[in-house]
């Protein structure tokens, strides 16, 4: 999967108005190359919109599954088949288990996704919050691409996942990239940078493996500008370690 850019863009309060069909195909101009959505995101709104702009040379990602009895594969397939339509596609480029189901069997979700994908109506799968246990169930029925799990400065409770993600070369999409803050060191980090702390965090993760793709959500596009601007800073090993020792909720590593 394509990953660069390596800041993509996330669409959970995109509505199906038509000042937000053009603010995707800005946002695409502007130079981001993987969006990411949801069945359940506005009602469905947020992926008919993305469908209606047509973002021709961006990838598309959304998921379906997030209530419990959802990952049943009736209801997952339902859910699918409704993405496509909203989406105006034949494929839909990475699907996510958006979670999974406690009340259905793992691999029942699991083999719908392959079925999908199998006959060419998904052509990459992901998981989100998941384990390490969960992702390598997941790998002995399918290919798994992409993760996408909470994963900030702040907070960090998935660090052994990031790690795996690594090793495994998957990519690793933290949501709410920038929730949290970016710790007491960021200020002084930023001033050297001429940047904002938003741009340090996502520099942040983005020095902390080579496989994160952040997706923060905005429907301002100077917003969307502002966050690609920090795929130009490079922090340094020093001003890395500040950042990972002092998270601003005093949360420790995992």
């Amino acid at each position: 999967m394509n990953t660069e850019p390596r800041i993509g863009l996330g669409t959970n309060r995109l509505t199906n108005r038509p000042e937000h069909v053009t603010f995707i195909r800005e946002a695409v101009a502007a130079g981001i190359r993987h969006i990411d959505t949801a069945h359940l995101y506005t009602g469905g709104d947020s992926e008919t919109a993305i469908g209606a702009a047509s973002p021709d040379g961006a990838l598309v990602a959304t998921k379906g599954g997030y209530r419990p009895g959802e990952g049943d594969p009736k209801v997952l397939s339902a859910q699918i088949e409704e993405s496509l339509r909203r989406l105006h596609t034949d494929a839909i480029e990475l699907y996510y288990l958006h979670r999974v189901d406690p009340e259905t069997p793992f691999e029942r979700s699991l083999a719908t996704l392959a079925e999908h994908h199998e006959k060419g109506t998904i052509r990459r799968v992901g998981l989100s919050e998941v384990s390490i246990e969960q992702i390598e169930r997941a790998r002995e029925l399918l290919p798994v691409t992409a993760v996408q799990n909470h994963f900030n400065v702040a907070e960090r409770k998935y660090e052994d996942v990031v790690d795996y993600c690594t090793r495994e070369g998957i990519v690793f999409v933290p949501f709410y990239p920038l929730r949290g803050g970016a710790g007491p060191a960021a200020a002084e980090i930023a001033a050297r940078h001429e940047a904002t702390e938003g741009q340090i965090a996502l520099a942040w993760l983005l020095k902390r493996s080579p496989v994160i793709l952040p997706i923060p959500g905005t429907l301002s596009l100077d917003h969307v500008k502002e966050n690609l601007a920090a795929l130009e800073i490079e922090l340094g090993d020093d001003e890395f370690e500040a950042m990972s020792s002092a998270a601003p909720t005093g949360q420790k590593e995992a």
